[in-house]
């Protein structure tokens, strides 16, 4: 009887929940008629139906063993008496009973962890890193025959790309441009997974862990950083604020009410409370007054010096 063979890890909850019974169907019909025609026999001869059910049994067996299933994501590559024959499915196909070996090989999507490991930086800081990987096989032959086990092959090919690709870069690259980094690894790893007929769908980075004094130091460096930004936002603030009222006086000196009508507004601000007790020392028209005076004995001071 044929006898199944796989270089795949164990069948999920999914696909052992979806297996075919149809040759084991086809074993118990077959079984059936033969143990039937056997007592049909044994009616006239008894030891001829004995040899008939027994002969029966056999008969059905291997015909069971010749019909197999395979799903609508799997193909089935089959050998005979160890050389390569083609490739299968999906559905209903027959194999020649004891001359002929089957696998099995999924065609979805399938994910495996690239294991956590040590990396120095190119900057020598020490990080643990992992990540996943996404690959499918497009080659059902090549998957088989060209390597042992292209699953963890291809783990094993991921995990020593990864710690090299980090190897080349520094720290700050490496939390920033994460999708990046990824990409690198996942172009090295793509050349030698399609000779083994895989197709790698994409890796990503998981877990970047770094020293405990290092996060410290570089928490420390962040909060510096949002002081400096604080402080320069503050003193642009405060020279904006410095240009917008000298505009303001500006204006206000331009305008003979101005400054008036700002007073007035300033007093009008401070509310009815009666805890509120402004004082003016002086009126704003003598101020105004005076300046004037001031400016006009200038004035004729510089008159007087030009006559003489």
């Amino acid at each position: 009887m044929a006898a199944p063979f796989t270089t795949q890890r164990p069948l999920g909850s999914l696909q052992l929940g979806m297996a075919s019974f149809f040759p084991a169907a086809v074993f118990a019909v077959l079984a059936l008629a033969s143990i039937g025609l056997g007592l049909l026999v044994g009616l006239w001869h008894e030891g001829s139906g004995v040899v008939v059910g027994v002969v029966g049994l056999a008969l059905s067996a291997l015909a069971a063993s010749a019909v197999k299933v395979a799903n609508q994501w799997e193909r089935a590559i089959v050998l005979r008496l160890g050389r390569f024959q083609g490739i299968r499915g999906p559905g209903l196909f027959f194999i020649a009973p004891i001359l002929d070996r089957m696998c099995l090989v999924d065609m979805r999507v399938l994910t495996e962890t690239i294991h956590r490991q040590e990396v120095i930086t190119r900057d020598n800081v020490p990080v643990a890193i992992n990540g996943v990987l996404f690959f499918k096989v497009v080659n059902v032959e090549n998957a088989v025959m060209r390597i042992q086990d292209y699953t963890w092959g291809i783990t094993q090919l991921a995990q020593t790309a990864l710690r090299d690709v980090v190897g080349g870069v520094t720290l700050d690259e490496l939390l920033a441009e994460r999708e990046r980094i990824g990409g690198m690894v996942e172009e090295v790893v793509a050349k030698t997974a399609q000779e083994w007929g895989l197709e790698v769908v994409g890796i990503r980075l998981q877990d970047i862990d770094m020293p405990e004094d290092l996060k410290r130091i570089m928490s420390r460096q962040a909060a510096a950083e949002r002081e400096k930004r604080a402080t320069i936002t503050k003193a642009e603030g405060d020279r904006l604020a410095a240009e917008n009222l000298a505009v303001a006086a500006r204006t206000m000196t331009g305008s003979p009410g101005a400054m008036q009508l700002r007073t007035l507004q300033t007093i009008d601000g401070l509310g009815p409370q009666a805890s509120n007790t402004v004082v003016l020392a002086v009126p704003i028209e003598i101020m105004e007054l005076a300046k004037r005076a001031g400016e006009s004995l200038q004035h004729n001071g510089k008159t007087v010096l030009s006559a003489r």
